[in-house]
């Protein structure tokens, strides 16, 4: 089943693509409204920007608990391969985890993160929950449980798959990548952690900033 793609493409030939890789699970609800700003940046600045959507994230009619990382990592190159031209993938925290399988001109990628860490937040998440319900968790029995059966953790029913690969998973290396943080210098913008909030927020300026980095490394690379 193909998954939604949001697209916004600029006035004319576009200078190149930029296939956005969101951060995922609940990162993805709390910084989207920014990625959408940067992609209408990005538009106006001539590049055609891509937003879609992993099995089982946002308006995927695939239930969560039947995809892992593999599935993810083989959507979005499925996704890539239906763009036109030259593309970078530009990826957010642990979007970086699956970026690496498409074909593309060059990759950009801010605040990347091991899927060990996402995974003992979310289970860190958890524990905290249970502990305000009455329920004695830990992040052994957590693991244990997720060995065998599907785990809720933080809205997210996570299949056994998933939760082994996400402990086990790094980012890939590959050519031509720019990688950056939040904060001052050259390899980093200034910004706000949006996925570290307890609610969905927005920051215009990071916006900008993002797409003004993403445009200066496609310069950089050769692509327009």
């Amino acid at each position: 089943m193909a998954e939604h793609c949001f697209r916004i493409t600029p006035t004319g030939t576009p200078r190149a693509a930029i296939l956005i890789v969101p951060p995922l699970f609940e990162e993805a609800n709390r910084t989207r409204r920014t990625l959408v700003l940067a992609m209408r940046a990005l538009a106006a600045d001539g590049f055609a920007a891509v937003l879609p959507d992993l099995p089982g994230q946002n308006e995927s009619l695939v239930p969560l608990e039947k995809v892992d990382l593999a599935s993810w990592q083989n959507a979005l190159a499925e996704a890539a391969a239906t763009i036109d031209g030259p593309l970078i993938i530009a990826s957010l925290r642990g979007g970086a985890l699956v970026d690496h399988h498409p074909k593309v001109a060059a990759w950009w990628r801010l605040a990347p993160v091991g899927g060990a860490s996402l995974l003992r937040t979310l289970m860190r998440a958890r524990v905290a929950a249970d502990r305000e319900g009455g329920v004695t968790s830990s992040l052994d029995s957590l693991q244990a449980e997720a060995a065998t059966a599907p785990l809720l953790l933080a809205g997210n029913r996570l299949s056994p798959a998933m939760i082994a690969q996400l402990g086990s998973a790094e980012t890939h290396p590959v050519a031509r990548l720019r990688t950056v943080t939040l904060g001052s210098g050259a390899d980093a913008i200034a910004g706000t952690p949006l996925w570290l909030r307890a609610e969905p927020g927005e920051d215009a300026a990071m916006a900008k900033a993002i797409a003004a980095d993403i445009a200066a490394w496609s310069t950089a690379c050769g692509i327009s």
